[in-house]
């Protein structure tokens, strides 16, 4: 799987990815708003994550896509899918889709913050939610942005997602904001 845009290519992860996205996950302030408490993610971990996101691909049919800067091939972070099952009455919590009682599938981004500001994760965030809506029979697609995350939340605006509701999940509260097609 691969889409590319005007600065972009998004492709499916890559074991090899992990250093790379060691840059993002072990960055407290990246990973502030990101999973339970916002804790980093271990450098000698990163290898783990990056093949959580290749079994979601597994499981799911979709998943992270690795986001690239077409230029250089630089490694910028991740923008893709995460299923939520809203079944969960501690919270909405990760799920896959064939395990999820009541799935909902998030559109999430995180980027290196060295890559912050330069309208990435706007571009990266469009094609995919485009491409998922042109392939995918989703019935809904959301973003899940904690309250205190206004970056993330200019990225749902400038994607024209707007919000319908607010939350507990299993990483806190967080707001839905609803893509339109």
């Amino acid at each position: 799987m691969r889409l590319e845009t005007e600065r972009l290519v998004l492709r499916l992860p890559r074991l090899e990815d992990a250093d790379a996205a060691a840059e993002h996950l072990t960055d407290p302030e990246v990973m502030r708003f990101i999973g339970p408490g916002g804790a980093t993610v271990p450098r000698e971990a990163c290898g783990d994550v990056v093949q959580k996101w290749l079994d979601r691909w597994e499981a799911n049919g979709f998943g992270q896509f690795a986001v690239e800067r077409r230029e250089d091939g630089r490694f910028l972070g991740r923008a893709g899918f995460l299923v939520w099952d809203r079944a969960d009455p501690a919270g909405w919590s990760p799920s896959d889709l064939s395990a999820a009682e009541r799935p909902e599938v998030e559109l999430g981004w995180t980027l290196a913050r060295e890559h912050w500001g330069h309208g990435y994760a706007t571009e990266a965030a469009t094609a995919i939610r485009n491409w998922a809506f042109a392939t995918l029979a989703l019935e809904r697609l959301i973003s899940i942005i904690n309250p205190d995350n206004a970056a993330s939340e200019r990225v749902a605006r400038r994607l024209g997602a707007y919000p319908v509701e607010s939350i507990e999940t299993t990483h806190g509260p967080a707001r839905v904001w609803e893509h339109p097609r």
